[in-house]
């Protein structure tokens, strides 16, 4: 089996090419930075072949793909950035490659007969109530510009190819890369107390954990739209910080806020994040570990 992974020089890319190369599948990893830019680990990525891609450069990614011709495809290449996504002047590059750089992914895997693995988002709901999502609960609003790109991308997925996975994440944290625990344990080195939001809710992914799930599921033919976190249970972000401070060894005392008392964001945020992941079991996959335990292997690892 060939997989072709984009976004490696992100957290999530970056531990699917080392999970899969770890076990011996051929795996090529793709960004759109001349080389390959991560952490300094030694681990397999850096061996692993590597392929420059702009993924909103249509021709390029039909070349890329035609010439690799993988039999499956991870599409973790993204806009992130959800506050600078409501930027007048990044609206429109957001959508091109959240979307359109998608669609051109999913028309390239479908003319090589490849199967494909989208990472989507909490952000395509609505973020309203309290019951949990489930994998095939339609969309119809979602609350920020960068929810909307990724829903189009998950449309472009499901209107191109019958061979997809959608999965859905939410909250995550890896070793390549910025994410929510390096900034707070920053933050609270230098300040006696920080204010973090505990009115959304849901429940924290590590990469690390995903890319095993992910690769399992790539080598299966169980398709469809499901949802991956942790496990351990919905909490808020005031819950998620109290924790790693704890296991950390942080004293910087944790303030609970409203999101409207918070009031720095620039995107509306999802109160209801909670995601439904009974659908994975039933398929037959293995849940990831309780976040606390991803919390405690990820802190041992991280250099903070």
């Amino acid at each position: 089996m060939k997989i072709f992974v984009t976004g490696v020089c992100g957290q999530l890319g970056h531990d699917i090419v080392n999970n899969a190369a770890a076990r011996g599948i051929d795996t090529i990893g793709s960004d759109i930075q001349e080389v390959y830019s991560g952490i300094p680990d030694g681990s397999a990525v850096t061996s692993a072949p590597y392929v420059q891609l702009d993924i909103t450069d249509r021709e390029a990614v039909y070349s890329v793909i035609n010439e690799i011709r993988p039999d499956a495809i991870i599409h973790c290449a993204a806009w992130t950035a959800v506050d600078a996504a409501e930027d007048e002047e990044n609206r429109e590059k957001v959508h091109i490659i959240n979307a359109l750089g998608t669609q051109y992914i999913a028309e390239a895997a479908k003319e090589v007969d490849a199967k494909m693995l989208y990472l989507s988002t909490d952000y395509v709901f609505d973020g309203k109530g309290e019951r949990p999502w489930e994998p095939d609960d339609k969309c119809f609003a979602p609350l920020n510009v960068y929810g909307q790109s990724k829903l189009d991308g998950e449309l472009a997925v499901s209107s191109v190819l019958e061979k997809y996975f959608i999965v859905r994440i939410s909250w995550v944290f890896g070793l390549n890369g910025n994410n929510f625990i390096k900034t707070m344990i920053n933050a609270g080195k230098t300040h006696d107390t920080v204010r973090v939001v505990n009115d959304q809710i849901g429940t924290p992914t590590y990469t690390l954990d995903l890319s095993r799930l992910l690769v399992d599921m790539i080598k299966s033919d169980k398709y469809g739209y499901y949802h991956a976190t942790n496990e351990g249970g919905y909490i808020s972000w005031y819950d998620f910080c109290v924790e790693f401070y704890k296991q950390y060894g942080l004293s910087t005392k944790v303030i609970p806020v409203s999101t409207a008392d918070y009031g720095l964001s620039k995107a509306a945020r999802p109160e209801n994040s909670r995601l439904d992941k009974a659908k994975l079991v039933e398929a037959g996959f293995t849940p990831l570990p309780d976040w606390k335990d991803a919390v405690r292997r990820y802190l041992s690892e991280a250099e903070l």
